[in-house]
């Protein structure tokens, strides 16, 4: 229990000492240069603009982002593109059931074939 409450301050500490490291970083820029989103140590995202559906929709479900881990929409840290996280899953569990790749399903009509017997007596004087 002590090894886990003592994680859990440390979590605590370094999430709120890299909010303040991001909010120092942008008040230590002139105010005009102030974008409120960038990475603290150039590694570690943050993002202080008010969100917006796009962000939103971007960070957590981007079926174009091969991505699992994308900047979050507001704070600090990373979000979970769970897109990417369901397909991550479901294919593990194809893989550890055995199953086979879905069949790719066509719907079209067929055309006789050009040898067939149908068409056989028709075309014929």
């Amino acid at each position: 229990m002590r090894t886990l409450r003592g994680l859990r301050r440390l979590i605590r500490v370094v999430v709120v000492g890299l909010v303040v490291a991001a909010v120092a970083t942008e008040l230590s820029k002139p105010e005009e240069e102030r974008t409120w989103h960038g990475r603290v140590g150039g590694m570690v995202p943050y993002d202080f603009r008010p969100p917006t559906w796009e962000r939103i929709g971007s960070a957590y479900w981007n079926p174009e982002s091969d991505r699992l881990f994308s900047d979050r929409v507001f704070g600090v840290g990373w979000a979970v593109n769970l897109y990417q996280a369901k397909r991550l899953l479901e294919s593990m569990f194809d893989r550890l059931i055995g199953a086979p790749p879905p069949l790719s399903i066509r719907m079209s009509t067929r055309e006789p074939a050009s040898g067939s017997s149908r068409g056989r007596g028709r075309d014929r004087d």
